[in-house]
């Protein structure tokens, strides 16, 4: 009887509770207690890294954002599954996890101008707002590469909640990514030591010359850029920071997953690990992820490259033809196989990586000489000499000054293809290059038209923001 007693005494005591406090409860008027504004947040170095952290992982988790989104470039000539059917829709995760990261980036960048953060060195300050700039610059890359012009919302934006402002031009939302990542370069250390993982200077510069390079081509085609991409590039090259691992087959190895060729990318650890391995395979897994049959088995050239890239064999050395299966990303299964057999890997995916700085230098040096230049020529001669195994392939050759600057170009974009597949990369190339009716399957051709070139913005977009302009082509 006590114990009922008591039961009732405290139902009864709620209800009284609830009822004398309804005018509050519901009361329109009544200021949120718990509510921690950003202004108020923002105040010591280690609120800032949570931004720091929280930004990239919420772009790369366990069946999220960059580590598992098979269709976002499925559409190229390398994923199996593309047909140039895309969708109103399509690519909206990726979408809604860039703007959260500005928001949040650009919270914590007010702060640090405010001077909010105190008690810490300049070296320090310069560190955080390096990252923190860095960071909001590769978050507006990724969107005007894929969605055109965006937006522009930074840390002067007063109000996220209404102001609902119309797209900038292509060619201002790139105003501000150079500004970001220079300002990047000017803060972030030449390196981070014991904390790997982190963007250092050479990694603003390699991807302030991947904007450059992208700025020459489509769809602001201004060709001044060329020459300001090879120079960065160089100074990358010059810096000795960075150079590519010797040996083909161990590019991707765990031991080299912080360098000395990885300047920048996704990183995954036991703590935060990278989706199931076996999204990678198409012989051992599920193929969630899959090279198209034709591109890496008669496109891709023979060369050692191309059984470590590509998963062609099981591990018990059958070759996929024979398995009836497709081509798997073996770049990527190169944790243990018991880790694979357990769904876990501790993978990075790259974001910038040296051959990609040498591949950006040929380029930017060809186009901006009027031809290739020994120069470019030994850039990328490095890379395709590795993939060969160092040893000599008259079905691969190296390129020679000999070539025209159209040749060279399109050898480039091609060696690009292959040694930066599956890295998302090939999809941005092919639309600034403006080849996709040269290299989609032939069959999806019919489905070929000039919007396929950006993707559309997501009709919940369009639909709560009417200044807010549906890309050409979609409905």
């Amino acid at each position: 009887m006590k114990k009922y007693f008591l039961l009732y005494t405290i139902f009864l005591f709620g209800v009284l509770t609830f009822i004398t406090s309804c005018d509050d409860l519901f009361s329109l008027d009544e200021t949120p207690k718990s509510f921690i504004a950003p202004e108020i947040y923002y105040n010591t170095p280690a609120q800032i890294e949570t931004i720091l952290t929280g930004t990239m992982r919420r772009a790369f988790q366990d069946w999220s954002g960059y580590a598992y989104d098979p269709g976002f470039h499925r559409h190229d000539d390398q994923n199996a599954g593309g047909n140039l059917v895309i969708t109103m829709n399509y690519g909206s995760a990726i979408w809604t996890l860039h703007w959260a990261n500005i928001k949040d980036l650009n919270h914590a960048i007010k702060a640090m101008r405010a001077g909010k953060v105190t008690g810490i060195s300049k070296e320090v300050e310069d560190q955080l707002l390096g990252q923190l700039t860095f960071l909001r610059a590769w978050n507006y890359f990724q969107l005007v590469r894929h969605w055109g012009g965006v937006p522009l919302m930074t840390d002067e934006t007063e109000d996220y909640f209404t102001q609902l402002p119309a797209r900038a031009t292509v060619a201002e939302v790139y105003n501000l990514i150079v500004k970001d990542f220079t300002e990047a370069i000017q803060k972030l250390p030449a390196d981070w030591g014991s904390r790997s993982g982190r963007p250092a200077k050479d990694a603003a510069k390699g991807l302030l010359a991947k904007a450059y390079v992208t700025m020459a081509t489509h769809p602001l085609n201004d060709v001044s850029c060329y020459a300001k991409a090879a120079a960065l590039a160089k100074e990358v090259m010059n810096s000795g920071k960075y150079r590519l691992v010797e040996d083909i087959n161990n590019v991707f190895s765990m031991d080299t997953k912080y360098g000395p060729e990885m300047m920048w990318s996704f990183n995954a650890n036991a703590n935060a690990r990278s989706t199931d391995p076996r999204i990678w395979s198409a012989l051992e897994g599920w193929g969630d992820y899959s090279a198209e049959i034709a591109w890496g088995d008669t496109v891709f050239p023979e060369q050692p490259r191309k059984y470590v890239y590509l998963e062609l064999f099981n591990r018990e050395g059958v070759r996929f033809n024979e398995l009836g299966e497709g081509i798997g990303i073996r770049k990527y299964l190169y944790d243990t196989w018991e880790n694979f057999d357990r769904g876990v890997t501790h993978i990075n995916i790259p974001i910038i990586r040296f051959a990609d700085v040498l591949l950006i230098f040929a380029e930017a040096e060809n186009m901006s000489k009027g031809g290739p230049t020994q120069e470019a020529c030994d850039a990328i001669n490095k890379v395709i000499d590795r993939a060969n195994g160092h040893e000599p392939n008259p079905d691969y050759p190296l390129l020679t000054t000999s070539m025209s600057k159209a040749d060279f170009d399109k050898a480039v974009i091609q060696e690009r293809n292959f040694e930066l597949c599956f890295e998302y990369d090939r999809w941005c190339d092919i639309c600034r290059k403006r080849i996709l009716p040269e290299v989609t399957r032939p069959y999806y051709l019919v489905n070929f038209k000039e919007s396929c070139y950006l993707y559309p913005i997501p009709e919940v977009e369009t639909r709560l923001n009417p200044n807010m302009e549906q890309n050409p082509g979609y409905k």
